[in-house]
């Protein structure tokens, strides 16, 4: 019994966390105590590996197109977990393994909808690849059940709420990060590469480099390239990073350190869901809201296509009544 649990456990690792493993292993021990295991013959499993070749070429592929090592990381990530779990070639692996191992993954790490679906995508993407190539005659994805996720409105900051960020915050470089989100609707992880020397004050813009190394230009607010200004000749350091920690050495933020700082300023601000990517959100439902074509929105945020811009903005109700009384009224 104690072997059969121990294989149950190293199944189970690229699933549970090492705490998780622990206590699966606490609840096996105890349900089954007292009791008898009879097996008429004797199995062994040999791990396969044989998908690694595969999949270190789909990831060099996903590279080569322009994925950030961050997307390739996670797709390595996931996809090993899987792999490793299912235990199979690629060539024998079915809708109902990868169901079999979807559900188990929900139900033991307790995600979220929308984080299921982000990982079904990665298997699919896949398999798709696979299959393009010749190396799987059938896609077993097309077989695995879609994953509904329920559309909940995300709400932008109010004028309101990002007004009591800015008082809340405790320094000036706080101050100049909430202007910055706001005016150019940058990503974290594209706030934290940037460098002092990527701004243009003279012309107020500058050149951000974003998903798929793609770059593109934007804009400084007057207030942002005051804050900015102010900001940058406070420094003492000479760290050539945009933003940078107030203790010596005055290190580089890093994504999550900027994510802190705003969850942070939240709380004492009483802003509910303070964090980076909803500034990007604000910028984007103001923008449309007040004018801006949805193509020139598209373009400031980086998007390919325009439905991923419409899923950023809460189109002002308001707008919708005077615009309908003006074009529908008769």
């Amino acid at each position: 019994m104690d072997q059969k649990i121990m294989e149950v456990l190293m199944r189970m690792q690229t699933v549970l966390q090492e705490s998780q493993l622990k206590e699966l292993q606490t609840v096996l021990q105890v349900v089954f105590t007292g009791c008898s295991l009879h097996q008429d013959k004797q199995e062994l499993r040999v791990a396969d590996r044989n998908w690694t070749i595969d999949l270190e070429e789909y990831l060099m592929s996903k590279a080569l197109e322009g994925k950030s090592p961050g997307t390739v990381a996670r797709y390595r990530y996931e996809l090993q977990r899987v792999l490793a779990y299912i235990n199979k070639k690629v060539q024998d692996v079915t809708s109902d393994d990868i169901s079999n191992y979807m559900r188990a993954y929900k139900s033991i790490r307790q995600v979220t909808n929308q984080t299921l679906k982000n990982v079904r995508a990665v298997y699919s993407s896949f398999f798709s690849w696979l299959r393009d190539r010749g190396r799987v005659q059938k896609n077993p994805m097309a077989m695995v059940e879609a994953i509904k996720v329920e559309q909940k409105l995300k709400k932008p900051y109010s004028d309101e709420d990002r007004e009591m960020l800015l008082r809340s915050c405790i320094t000036l470089r706080d101050k100049a990060m909430m202007e910055f989100f706001y005016s150019t609707a940058v990503r974290v992880s594209e706030l934290s590469a940037l460098n002092r020397d990527d701004i243009h004050f003279t012309s107020k813009d500058l050149v951000v480099f974003g998903k798929g190394s793609k770059e593109r230009t934007v804009y400084l607010n007057d207030r942002t390239n005051m804050y900015i200004k102010e900001y940058l000749n406070s420094r003492t350091d000479d760290n050539p990073a945009l933003f940078v920690s107030i203790k010596s050495p005055h290190g580089r933020l890093t994504k999550t350190g900027i994510e802190d700082i705003i969850r942070r300023t939240g709380l004492r601000a009483g802003v509910v869901k303070a964090h980076p990517h909803r500034f990007r959100r604000t910028a984007a439902t103001n923008a449309l809201n007040r004018g801006m074509p949805v193509q020139e929105v598209a373009q400031l945020l980086g998007h390919a296509k325009l439905e991923t811009t419409m899923v950023y903005c809460s189109v002002d109700q308001a707008g919708v009544k005077y615009h309908h009384q003006k074009y529908l009224s008769a």
